[in-house]
């Protein structure tokens, strides 16, 4: 039997298929970026004995399957080709890797009115799929169609939201399809994206306490299904959530928030070495992006601008996923630099002795009781920390600590 797989599809970029499916099984698997006049060409002659298939040919490569499965018509889009003796057999694995993110999630959507957004072919798999799953009634939301984005608003009432458009995906990150606020009866949120892990619309969610879940669940799950395709073979069920937890592990990003001086950057340093993650210092970024030094931005142009070029920083560096984030002290007196950090991984605040915390080179340090600087600012970083460490000992035991929270 042929080992090479592969996911077909005209720009790629980064994907994560060949880390998924180097964990499932031990088989060759590449990306190949193909042209649309070249597709036809591609499949007929390749080496390839299955492939996954995404955006823009998942309805393209139907016409050369001499064999589709119920599912896959039924969908009318294919995103997983075989090769048997007789040619092409295709499938959809989305289906199933919807069905299973939805069930993991534990939002119920059975006897539930559900809207979708976005009316492309993820979409129609996940309005079959929440058909299947007992949904009393399912709504296509598009941006033309008779239920829009204009009349929205007569669908308030709807329990559970489905996002299936490619609104808030990296690189575009913060940009949500609708607001929460609208749906006071919602009970549970589904964005198919999953990069960033944390969408603008599932960081409203989460902030309205509805249920949620992002889409590397079904991802991992879609590939577990291709994999059993391509070999032949059944893998364990529980694959999926291991594999899903390894991936964010390693995709989410430790962020360190803390006070000017309590040791995020040693701290981060440590961290990289350890755990091989990059580094990303903000005020370092900062002073790039500045062209001078921070003192000198502060004595120049004062803190406001300092804020703001800050917040720039963390915007493009939260977009990213697998670094260490060193914040400088200030970060969290703007609240809308939360969601930026947020949106990839997990914030860890660092807290030290107020009597253990240096000043030199540090504007903000000098100019006020660093109590009474701690005391403004020490709910706010409460608001922003997903986990807390007391940095009294040594940098190596602060960020094996910070490890053991996050990966357990």
């Amino acid at each position: 039997m042929d080992r090479k797989f592969g996911l077909l599809g005209e720009k790629l970029g980064h994907s994560y298929s060949p880390q998924i499916h180097g964990l499932l099984k031990d088989y060759d698997y590449k990306l190949y970026e193909v042209e649309r006049d070249e597709v036809k060409s591609f499949l007929e002659n390749t080496e390839l004995g299955g492939m996954n298939v995404t955006i823009p040919y998942k309805k393209t490569v139907m016409k050369a399957c001499v064999r589709l499965s119920d599912v896959a018509a039924k969908m009318g889009a294919v995103n997983t080709l075989v090769k048997r003796e007789d040619g092409w057999h295709g499938y959809n694995t989305d289906y199933y890797g919807f069905c299973e993110l939805t069930v993991s999630s534990g939002i119920k959507v059975a006897d539930k009115k559900c809207l979708v957004l976005g009316s492309g072919g993820a979409s129609n798999t996940v309005c079959h799929a929440l058909k299947d799953l007992g949904a009393s009634e399912v709504i296509v939301i598009s941006r033309s169609g008779e239920n829009n984005y204009d009349n929205i608003a007569r669908h308030k009432d709807a329990r559970i939201i489905v996002n299936t458009t490619p609104v808030g995906m990296y690189p575009n990150n913060g940009s949500a399809a609708v607001d929460l606020k609208l749906f006071t009866e919602c009970e549970g949120v589904l964005d198919v994206i999953y990069n960033p892990a944390r969408t603008a619309l599932l960081l409203q969610a989460e902030e309205l306490s509805i249920p949620h879940a992002g889409g590397l669940y079904m991802l991992v799950a879609q590939a577990k299904k291709s994999a059993e395709l391509f070999t032949d073979t059944v893998i364990k069920y529980d694959v999926i959530a291991k594999i899903t937890k390894k991936l964010e592990a390693d995709m989410q990003n430790i962020i360190l928030i803390g006070m000017p001086g309590s040791g995020k950057s040693s701290i981060g340093m440590k961290l990289s070495e350890l755990c091989g993650k990059r580094l990303i210092e903000a005020d370092a970024e900062i002073e790039k992006k500045a062209g001078k030094d921070i003192p000198s931005i502060f004595r120049e142009s004062g803190e406001e601008e300092f804020r703001r070029i800050e917040t720039e920083v963390l915007k493009e560096a939260g977009k990213l996923s697998g670094c260490i984030i060193s914040t400088g002290g200030g970060c969290i007196t703007r609240k809308e630099n939360y969601p930026l950090l947020h949106q990839n991984g997990r914030i860890v605040w660092i807290k030290r002795d107020i009597s253990r915390l240096p000043v030199d080179g540090r504007p903000i340090s000098q100019s006020n009781p660093l109590e009474k600087l701690y005391e403004e600012r020490k709910d706010k970083y409460e608001a922003f920390a997903d986990a807390v460490i007391e940095n009294d000992g040594t940098v190596e035991k602060a960020a094996k600590e910070i490890l053991e929270m996050i990966l357990k």
